[in-house]
């Protein structure tokens, strides 16, 4: 459960990441984000470089594949991730559903569950508390 939870984050993430740059065509603005064209921007109003780089490369995103390999990282040590990461990504997910409902939050969701019941049952399998942290 809690290797699915972390390959559903990193493939969100990634999935997120690359879409913005291509799809979205966020990385044509990567001349002006590396030549200082941002420096001044206002974030109250956005130029569309500023725009772009918030959606692609300063988004949640890249955090979220970190967090992602960090849970399977962990898994393949056989530690289970503490239930902190699953219960923040839960809220930030409910926040998500309730703000934009036409994002992939369900996703989320999913995995949230799956690394609370994976924590769970290492628990349960382990009643000592002598697992790894």
């Amino acid at each position: 459960m809690i290797k699915w939870a972390g390959w559903i984050i990193t493939l969100c993430g990634t999935a997120h990441t690359i879409g913005a740059l291509t799809v979205q065509k966020a990385a044509r603005h990567a001349g002006e984000w590396f030549s200082g064209g941002l420096w001044d921007e206002d974030l109250a109003e956005l130029s569309p470089a500023g725009g772009a780089y918030w959606l692609s490369l300063a988004s949640f995103g890249i955090p979220l594949i970190l967090i992602g390999l960090t849970v399977l990282w962990l898994d393949r040590r056989d530690i289970t991730p503490p239930a902190f990461i699953a219960w923040t990504l839960a809220a930030w997910t409910a926040v998500d559903a309730v703000v934009l409902p036409f994002t992939p939050w369900p996703l989320f969701a999913l995995a949230c569950a799956l690394l609370l019941i994976g924590a769970h049952r290492a628990d349960r399998d382990n009643p000592a508390g002598d697992r790894e942290l």
